[in-house]
């Protein structure tokens, strides 16, 4: 057996998540279906993060085992072909055995994108949350800093049946920022201000990030104290800090091995 990582990023508008969905489109069954065409041979993929239906990936990586080694080469130039525009191919390498997408990652961020301005903008309207209001910034940092460290987010995931929402989260924080035109940034419209949250952990809980900023964008507009945030994670009920963030908002940034 021979084992394969994969890196690359997509844009998740037109896709049901990550996760493989009998009748519908997702970004692991257009990789596995491509991938079965140019190997003439079925794999299953490994991922670092499985993102929900609308969320978007500027790094993401993915693992596969097959049975023999392949022509990297002709293998990433057929996958390039078949995926774009929605899927972007960065590298096909073969890897030591052992290596998983998912277990062996030790570290993934994300950010989220927000528009403050009254107006919005088409031309990133796939990638960023438009607001149209001025948010309290430096409250919505109170609340990010609540987020850090080893919590249990049952306030803030979806319940998995058997699984932790014990989670440590390493950095949390909100910036106003620019997005300039570079090859590895989202986005057409230049150097316009956003207000964007980065958060890095070895792993999340399903919706963590999107609920993070929900509660965080409450705060911002002064329906919630952020000297509340502490006792809402304290109650572990997802009833006490309700809703998610529009998907379209999410990028997967990085994951680090």
């Amino acid at each position: 057996m021979a084992t394969y990582r994969i890196d690359l990023a997509y844009d998740g508008s037109g896709f049901r998540g990550w996760a493989r969905n009998a009748g519908v489109r997702t970004v692991q069954g257009e990789i596995e279906q491509a991938l079965a065409t140019a190997l003439r041979t079925e794999v299953a993929l490994s991922v670092a993060g499985r993102t929900d239906a609308g969320v978007h990936a500027r790094h993401q990586v993915a693992s596969f085992a097959v049975g023999s080694a392949i022509d990297v080469v002709s293998v990433i130039r057929s996958l390039r072909t078949m995926l774009a525009p929605e899927i972007s191919i960065h590298d096909l390498v073969p890897v030591a055995d052992g290596f998983d997408a998912r277990f062996s990652a030790v570290r993934r961020s994300y950010r989220y994108f927000i528009d403050e301005a009254g107006h919005h903008d088409p031309l990133r309207a796939r990638w960023v949350w438009h607001l149209g209001e001025s948010l309290d910034a430096e409250a919505m940092n109170r609340t990010a800093a609540a987020f850090v460290g080893s919590h249990d987010f049952a306030s803030l995931c979806r319940a998995v049946e058997g699984g932790t929402t014990q989670r440590t989260v390493e950095t949390a924080r909100w910036e106003r920022s620019v997005v300039r035109r570079q090859s590895s940034d989202i986005g057409l419209s230049g150097a316009e201000g956003l207000l964007v949250f980065s958060v890095a952990a070895k792993a999340f809980c399903h919706q963590m990030v999107r609920s993070m900023v929900a509660l965080c964008v409450d705060v911002g507009r002064g329906r919630v104290g952020a000297e509340a945030v502490p006792g809402i994670l304290e109650q572990q009920d997802r009833n006490a800090a309700r809703g998610v963030a529009p998907p379209h908002g999410l990028v997967l940034w990085e994951v680090e091995y």
